[in-house]
């Protein structure tokens, strides 16, 4: 998506659509996928193209906050943090179809759909880690290393879904 010229910087609609949704979010007391969910039960949906960068935008940004998490320590945030990546890339495949998914379970069917179209099993066994890394966040269970290691997967998820074709 081209960025739009503001005030002499170039501010992608996407981001802008991502920082209105975000100061939304910090007023109401929800997160930003609540609302984009929201919006989109109240009939009031997002552009899909704009609605898939904004969930790959977050995924960029909590690969960013996990590998920071990691270096301080903070492995519960950071389990989070990778679950909340792997979420967001397959939010932004299935926004590219138009669809908009609200449940763990929907993730979970179109993650697996995901890897039965593109005949790749792996994709299952990194989507599970994933999952494992959002338990770990509530009950704070896995050795540090260990959530080093699902991280990692999680980065090769992402890569891997990123790279599809449009």
């Amino acid at each position: 998506m081209p960025a739009l010229p503001l005030g002499g910087v170039a501010v992608s609609p996407a981001k802008k659509v991502e920082e209105a949704l975000r100061r939304e979010a910090e007023k109401s007391g929800s997160s930003v996928e609540e609302l984009v969910n929201e919006s989109e039960a109240l009939g009031a949906p997002l552009d899909p193209r704009d609605r898939a960068e904004l969930h790959l935008e977050l995924c960029e940004k909590y690969l960013r906050e996990a590998e920071e998490l990691l270096s301080k320590g903070d492995y519960a945030q950071a389990s989070e943090r990778g679950w909340g990546a792997a979420a967001q890339i397959v939010e932004a495949l299935a926004a590219k179809e138009g669809e908009a998914l609200r449940s763990h379970r929907e993730l979970w069917e179109f993650a697996g759909e995901l890897a039965d179209r593109l005949g790749d099993p792996e994709l299952r066994h990194l989507w599970r880690t994933a999952s494992v890394l959002h338990q770990n966040f509530y009950e704070d269970w896995m050795p540090p290393r260990e959530v080093e290691l699902a991280v990692e997967d999680v980065k090769r998820l992402v890569g891997k879904l990123k790279g599809l074709p449009a």
